[in-house]
């Protein structure tokens, strides 16, 4: 089972790849952990992504790619993998797809998560970060026992720069442009399966469960 989750900021994808891994026993991949952990092992592709990191420049595609290769061919992944966040373009789509193809393996289906963009500026603006701990709140769905104070620590609760309002709107709109494109480019291969994001996190990932099994 060789899965892709697509779905803009705040859709709950990372989590509900999380509960996929554990069901069905396959790795979640994400190029954010790939590349920590090349660079941290120091591999020739880890060297090449740690120049471009230090300079704050995007990792060329080439590079991603390569790692994803080299993390999907690890004995973890006989039964299939997860992408989490990758592809992001079209081009690097059409990389991974000649990568997997090149492989004799191929993408089983790729799962759109859809949220109405009113809900997922609530989620996404209302989120509050424990400032010692790292724990995470909302301030609607996942309050605090004491506003703006951290239940697990005592710490103070504060909104990350990223997830201004400002901000947010700016990240959807490049996931606008440029990776919702892709759900086009995967109906046309008949691999699309659009889940609304919508309702708690254990019915969406029953519908996702449905799609996949």
């Amino acid at each position: 089972m060789r899965l892709i989750l697509l779905g803009p900021p705040g859709s709950g994808k990372g989590t509900q790849a999380n509960l996929l891994q554990d069901k069905f026993s396959i790795p979640k991949i994400s190029t954010g952990d790939i590349l920590r952990a090349a660079v941290e092992d120091d591999t020739e592709l880890g060297k090449q992504a740690k120049k471009f990191m230090d300079k704050g420049e995007l990792v060329p595609d080439e590079v991603v790619i390569g790692l994803i290769k080299e993390r999907i061919v690890e004995p973890d992944c006989e039964a299939g993998f997860i992408l989490d966040g990758f592809p992001r373009t079209i081009v690097q789509a059409e990389k991974l797809g000649e990568t997997l193809e090149a492989m004799g393996q191929d993408i089983d289906s790729v799962l759109d998560l859809e949220v109405d963009r009113g809900e997922l500026l609530v989620r996404l603006t209302g989120r509050r970060t424990c400032k010692n701990c790292g724990a995470m709140f909302h301030r609607t769905s996942h309050p605090p026992k004491v506003e703006e104070i951290c239940d697990e620590c005592g710490g103070e609760l504060y909104q990350r720069p990223d997830d201004n309002e400002e901000t947010i709107v700016k990240r959807l709109e490049v996931y606008s442009k440029e990776t919702a494109p892709l759900k086009e480019f995967y109906q046309k291969q008949g691999k699309l399966k659009t889940i609304q994001g919508r309702g708690g996190m254990d019915a969406i990932f029953s519908q996702l469960c449905k799609m996949v099994s």
